[in-house]
């Protein structure tokens, strides 16, 4: 039989099309780094749909009592701060010298709840060292660690360091903070007592070897985005 001219197109056609053909490569999970790996692990994922973050900060140590409480909108960063019987509400893009001071407070109160967090929110201002098995401070139990050290500018303690103690679930057991990144500790403390509160895993205890001390966050509570 003979194939006409405009057949023998078609078919040269089709053979073409199907050799030029190329297999699109499959696509590949990104590997997630040590930051967010533990960021995640506290429910970092579910912070964008919190509206009002309230909590109170205590310190036991022996037998003297200290607290104060806060509210954060972070979606607008105003911070209401409670003391005894002062309040003082204040934006955290227009600081005073009061406000100013005052704020220092709060980064330290709301540090020791959602210093998994801040993992992403200062990763342009610190560098990191993960090491996969070290022997935690406290419970004397083989932990990977995370080490973070700040910058020596900006900030309310620059050139500090702090060091995680963590195991297969990324979730902090134990931490070491260092002033001005000095080799010796200058405190460390457990995490423990951990909520799931609106999605967000809390370490609401923090104590000390010793037993003296007791630092912990109450009165949580978390307002969503409806």
């Amino acid at each position: 039989m003979k194939i006409q001219p405009a057949l023998l197109l078609l078919l040269c056609l089709f053979i073409s099309c199907k050799s030029d053909k190329k297999e699109l490569p499959a696509p590949t999970e990104v590997e997630l780094t040590i930051l967010e790996k533990v960021a995640k692990a506290h429910g970092y994922d579910n912070w964008h749909n919190v509206r009002e973050l309230a909590f109170t900060f205590n310190v036991d140590r022996d037998s003297t009592h200290f607290e104060r409480s806060w509210i954060w909108r972070p979606k607008t960063n105003e911070v209401t701060h409670i003391s005894g019987t002062d309040t003082l509400t204040y934006n955290r893009a227009t600081m005073d010298s009061v406000a100013y001071k005052t704020n220092a407070g709060f980064i330290n109160d709301r540090y020791w709840l959602l210093a998994p967090f801040n993992l992403l929110w200062d990763r342009d201002n610190f560098t990191f060292d993960h090491q996969k098995q070290e022997m935690a401070p406290i419970s004397k139990k083989p932990m990977q660690k995370l080490t973070i050290v700040y910058g020596n500018e900006g900030g309310y303690t620059p050139g500090d360091a702090y060091d995680f103690y963590f195991g297969d679930d990324y979730v902090i057991q134990e931490w070491v903070f260092r002033k001005g990144n000095q080799s010796e500790p200058s405190m460390t403390t457990t995490w423990e007592n951990y909520a799931d509160i609106k999605g967000l895993k809390l370490g609401r205890d923090h104590k000390k070897m010793d037993g003296n001390f007791n630092l912990y966050l109450d009165n949580i509570r978390i307002e969503l985005i409806q």
